[in-house]
C-alpha cells in the first residue's frame, strides 16, 4: 500500500494474503475485524498508519513468498477457513505450515481437485464467474442417462432463479458422466440433476482450468511454474475487483 493511499479493509486483507475478499467481507460483518481497536463498517478504508487486526491478530506486510496448492479433497471434508466452527475442514486437513485458503469450495460430500493459495489477487481473478473459467466434473446419478437428460443439461437448467450456461457434457455410463462448467453456482450440479429428477451418488471434480488432478485422494502438491505460468496468462486479461 503506497504511503497515502487508501484502499478498502476487505482488498487489504486479501492483498496481505490472509483470506479472499469473500472471506474478508464475512469477517468485517461478523465484528472480528477492528482498526485503530474500533469495528468498521463495510467499505471503510484504511491507509499505512492505520492498524488492522483479525480476531486480536495483527495484519502486516506478508513475509512469505505466494503458494500454490493443487489438493485431492476427501468427501466429508468442509472447505471453510472457520476452523472454529467446522471440525472437518481443509485447512486443518492439509495442517500447512503458514496460512492458506482455498480459491472457491467444493461440496462437503464431493471430492476432488481444489486449489489453495495464500495470494487474494489470484482468488478474485479466477471466481469472477464472467471469466468462464473451465471447470471438469465426473458425476454419477442414481437412474440411467437419456439423451433428454444429456440435452436438457447441455442447454441450462433453471436453478437460483436463473438459467445455468450452456455447458459441455458426455455420457461415460449408463449412470456416469463427464461435464464441463464455466460457472460455480452454490450445489450447482446437484440442483440440475435435481431438477430433472436426479440424484447424484458421486461427483468428483478432476480439473480447474489448466490444472489437472493427480494426487491420491488426501494429499496435495505444489503447484508448477509452468502450470502457474498458464493460469496467469489465462487470468491476464481478467480486472481486478474494484470498488467505488
Amino acid at each position: 500500500m503506497k504511503e497515502k493511499e487508501a484502499t478498502r479493509i476487505n482488498k487489504f486483507l486479501s492483498e496481505m494474503g490472509y483470506c479472499s475478499r469473500r472471506v474478508a467481507d464475512k469477517l468485517i460483518e461478523q465484528g472480528r475485524v477492528t482498526i485503530n481497536g474500533k469495528v468498521p463498517e463495510m467499505g471503510t478504508k484504511i491507509t499505512v498508519a492505520d492498524e488492522v487486526r483479525v480476531d486480536g491478530e495483527l495484519i502486516s506486510e506478508p513475509q512469505e513468498k505466494p503458494v500454490y496448492i493443487a489438493f485431492n479433497k476427501p468427501i466429508g471434508i468442509v472447505c471453510t477457513t472457520d476452523t472454529r466452527v467446522e471440525k472437518d475442514n481443509i485447512i486443518d486437513f492439509i495442517n500447512y505450515p503458514s496460512r492458506i485458503f482455498p480459491i472457491g469450495r467444493l461440496d462437503k460430500p464431493s471430492e476432488g481437485l481444489i486449489l489453495l493459495t495464500n495470494d487474494g489477487d489470484i482468488v478474485n481473478k479466477i471466481l469472477r464467474a464472467r471469466n468462464k473459467h473451465q471447470k471438469e466434473y465426473i458425476v454419477t446419478v442414481d437412474r440411467p442417462i437419456t439423451k433428454v437428460f444429456l440435452e436438457k443439461m447441455a442447454n441450462g437448467v433453471p436453478i437460483l432463479d436463473r438459467v445455468t450456461r450452456k455447458c459441455e457434457i458426455e455420457e461415460i455410463s449408463k449412470f456416469q458422466f463427464r461435464i464441463i462448467l464455466t460457472q460455480g453456482l452454490n450445489r450447482q450440479i446437484r440442483r440440475m440433476c435435481e431438477y430433472l429428477g436426479y440424484n447424484v451418488t458421486a461427483l468428483k471434480r478432476i480439473r480447474i482450468m489448466n490444472i489437472q488432478l493427480d494426487v491420491p485422494v488426501g494429499k496435495w502438491r505444489y503447484l508448477s511454474e509452468k502450470e502457474l505460468s498458464e493460469i496467469n496468462e489465462m487470468i491476464s486479461d481478467s480486472t481486478k475487483t474494484h470498488y467505488k
